[in-house]
């Protein structure tokens, strides 16, 4: 059974331009993890500031494994100086996938 993890994050829309090597570096680390499938951010056309979250991973253990890496905990200090706030994730146990 894969794992899906979608929501949301805000960032002071002035703040974005300085967090943004933080996001590329979250996602290159985050990519590396074995049991990745997909990782990535995009900011909301119609609300700046708004950062959706889409991550894919194997299986829990992928995703238990990711939450204890250094990156995570760098990625997640950071947030403070950059106002980061508002995170709304959800996790998805998926057991069945079909193409639209």
């Amino acid at each position: 059974m894969s794992i899906i993890i979608a929501g949301t994050v805000r960032v002071p829309p002035e703040n974005l331009a300085r967090f943004k090597p933080h996001m590329e570096a979250m996602l290159a680390a985050s990519r590396a993890e074995d049991g990745c499938l997909v990782y990535s951010y995009a900011e909301d056309v119609a609300e700046p500031g708004l950062i959706r979250v889409f991550e894919a991973w194997r299986d829990q253990a992928a995703i238990d494994a990711h939450f204890q890496t250094p990156h995570i905990a760098a990625w997640r200090a950071a947030w403070p100086q950059f106002g980061v706030s508002d995170r709304q994730l959800s996790l998805y146990e998926v057991a069945a996938e079909r193409r639209l």
